[in-house]
């Protein structure tokens, strides 16, 4: 069982945004040395926080990181040319010495989509042609391509990644067409902190179903997901301390996708790893009986200080951890 961290980067414009990354800096330097497994970045363009470029951001984490695998999560590979993001994460996977784990998702925000000029009707297709683009050219072999969106003619990448075939590719998918989707070109469905146990375990026996099907569960090899997740002596002592952050943050959420306002109480209670260790534990065993293998918490949200996400990071080394090591 491996344990990682998604970083929470997105800022009130009045942020003091160099001093944010010297904390994340350090807040990657402790995971490392406590234990963690891997680490991942937001992806997003525009809007009304500070959100920086997460491959750019992986990649002055490489020295400080330790061991940890680096991953997107996810990408918005809707909004880029896949040629693009081989290149780049190819070259990251060469910088890191094969640490790297793509990440990828069609997106959901509307203005996005629009600034770009992408059709969201068509973004799964888009998603599925930048997906065998991307592989073709990290086999390392000559690639010509003929798709709906992309072309290539006879084209080999610039910059080969450090691990044959490159790094492992993780889609993300919140509902059941697209989890099944990625069964059929993800080697693994990359769940969202949202998705509650039920509707998780179940959506990933249908995601291991439909790899099956296609001749792909072999290809499987980890089975993620994200998770709010923070630890303190108590749940109500930990709502006291972070609950008005992360109520924030999915109060900003709500305004691309109304629903996160109006179920938030009901995800804080039943998807979220919220209160003591046992609490946590809990959750987590729930979710590993199922299959899942990789758990990424996400320990920090919009405007809380650093000082609590060190404390929930080091607590969660010193009592949580240990029991799955």
């Amino acid at each position: 069982m491996k344990f990682g961290l998604l970083l929470s980067f997105q800022y009130r414009r009045t942020d003091p945004l160099a001093s944010r990354l010297e904390e994340t800096l350090e807040l990657v330097a402790a995971a490392s040395e406590l234990g963690f497994d891997s680490v991942f970045g937001v992806h997003h363009y525009l809007g009304d926080l500070v959100v920086p470029q997460p491959l750019t951001l992986l990649a002055r984490l490489i020295p400080v990181s330790g061991k940890m695998e680096l991953g997107t999560g996810v990408f918005i590979g809707t909004l880029a040319h896949p040629v693009h993001i081989a290149e780049e994460v190819a070259t990251l996977d060469q910088l890191s010495g094969g640490r790297v784990i793509l990440g990828l998702g069609a997106g959901y925000r509307q203005h996005e989509f629009q600034s770009f000029g992408v059709n969201p009707g068509a973004a799964g297709r888009r998603l599925v042609e930048s997906v065998e683009v991307i592989r073709a050219l990290w086999s390392g072999r000559r690639v010509s391509y003929q798709g709906e969106f992309f072309q290539l003619e006879d084209q080999v990448i610039g910059v080969p990644p450090a691990r044959p075939k490159g790094p492992p590719i993780w889609v993300g998918a919140g509902v059941p067409a697209t989890i099944l989707r990625a069964a059929r070109i993800g080697d693994a469905w990359l769940a969202p902190p949202n998705a509650k146990p039920r509707y998780a375990t179940g959506n990933l026996e249908s995601f291991r179903q439909e790899a099956a099907a296609h001749g792909r569960l072999q290809e499987i090899r980890s089975y993620p997901i994200v998770r709010e997740t923070y630890v303190s002596t108590s749940r109500d002592r930990a709502e006291e301390e972070a609950g008005r952050y992360i109520r924030d943050e999915y109060l900003d959420y709500s305004r691309y996708l109304e629903f996160f306002g109006a179920m938030f109480d009901d995800l804080r209670r039943k998807a979220f790893l919220w209160g003591s260790p046992d609490d946590i534990a809990s959750g987590i065993n729930q979710l590993a009986t199922a299959g899942f293998d990789h758990f990424i918490f996400r320990m920090s949200w919009l405007g809380m200080p650093f000082s609590l996400t060190m404390k929930n990071l080091r607590l969660m080394a010193a009592e949580v951890l240990p029991r799955y090591r």
